[in-house]
């Protein structure tokens, strides 16, 4: 039998005021930012809804976007404690701000993951948003499972 939780929602969060190339000449990659937020005290009680995405601020910038998103209580409880605090990544002084979902971060829309738009895609086909199924839009109901008997669904 499950435990009873609370509902959940996610949170939107950037990271601001880190170089995008570190100092061993790297660049600043997701997985240095999830390393880091396991091991901090401040992310303690945080479970993080996806992978975080690290952009450069603008084209000609050595700085670094990472936009997180948390789970966290309908009344986003978790993001109000962590808006406006500022830790220590290596040499830097990084500061988190509340956001809106995703803004700036291109989304594909033919594998429908981040980071990068369709013309920079390099998957093998498409998939559907709704279900990940290998077909176009327009294809949905008479190829997916899941659409085949409700006619009414609006696939839009």
């Amino acid at each position: 039998m499950l435990a009873p939780r609370l509902p959940q929602s996610k949170s939107y969060l950037k990271i601001t005021g880190l170089p995008y190339i570190q100092p061993s000449g790297l660049t600043l990659t997701s997985k240095d930012i999830t390393n880091y937020l396991k091991n901090s005290n401040l992310f303690e009680n945080i479970t993080l809804a996806a992978q975080p995405r690290v952009i450069k601020a603008s084209p000609k910038s050595d700085m670094a976007i990472i936009w997180i998103d948390i789970w966290d209580t309908q009344s986003g409880s978790k993001m109000k404690i962590l808006i406006n605090h500022s830790f220590n990544y290596d040499r830097s002084i990084a500061t988190i701000r509340g956001t809106n979902m995703n803004p700036g971060v291109p989304q594909c829309h033919n594998c429908w993951k981040w980071d990068h738009a369709i013309f920079a895609c390099k998957a093998h086909g498409f998939k559907y948003q709704k279900c990940s199924g290998p077909y176009k839009i327009k294809n949905h109901r008479d190829m997916a499972w899941c659409c085949k008997v409700n006619f009414k669904l609006n696939l839009s």
